[in-house]
């Protein structure tokens, strides 16, 4: 797999996390893989991701200021190989979205990483910005297990 799409509801919060966190490991191991974010619902397309999302982020040492929110398309299951889903209610709406013939494998994110609990990726953005480190922190672990299986094939 060489391209791989994150995704959850307005891409400002999980996936652009995922996105950052995943380019800026892959880039440190040297893996050519294309990377991107995006949401299942148009809400805020065209917006840098949530300012507490970017302060964790930036904190952390993985700034993701640049990236912009956009919603998935129909195309995007042609263009990846691999699209995860931050939690079940997005799992079932690209299950639904995706094309019969089109080739992207549609997964439940932290599973496919390799963790089983939890199994959702939680959604910090109704709450304090100590659930968006938590998040961050969940990511980078998924990340970790993410780059590991591609890795072995």
């Amino acid at each position: 797999m060489k391209s791989i799409l994150f995704v959850c509801s307005g891409n400002i919060c999980r996936s652009p996390t995922a996105e950052g966190l995943a380019r800026a490991q892959a880039a440190a191991l040297g893996l050519d893989l294309l990377f991107d974010s995006a949401g299942t619902e148009d809400y805020h397309i065209g917006q840098a991701p949530d300012s507490r999302s970017r302060q964790v982020a930036r904190e952390r040492g993985t700034p993701i200021d640049a990236l912009r929110a956009r919603q998935i398309g129909v195309d995007d299951f042609h263009r990846f190989d691999l699209i995860l889903a931050a939690d079940r209610g997005h799992l079932r709406e690209l299950n639904r979205l995706k094309p019969k013939m089109a080739p992207a494998r549609v997964e439940l994110q932290l599973p496919w990483c390799g963790i089983d609990t939890p199994d959702q990726v939680p959604d910090p953005y109704y709450g304090p910005v100590t659930g968006f480190g938590e998040v961050y922190d969940l990511l980078e672990r998924a990340t970790v297990g993410l780059l590991a299986r591609l890795r072995a094939g």
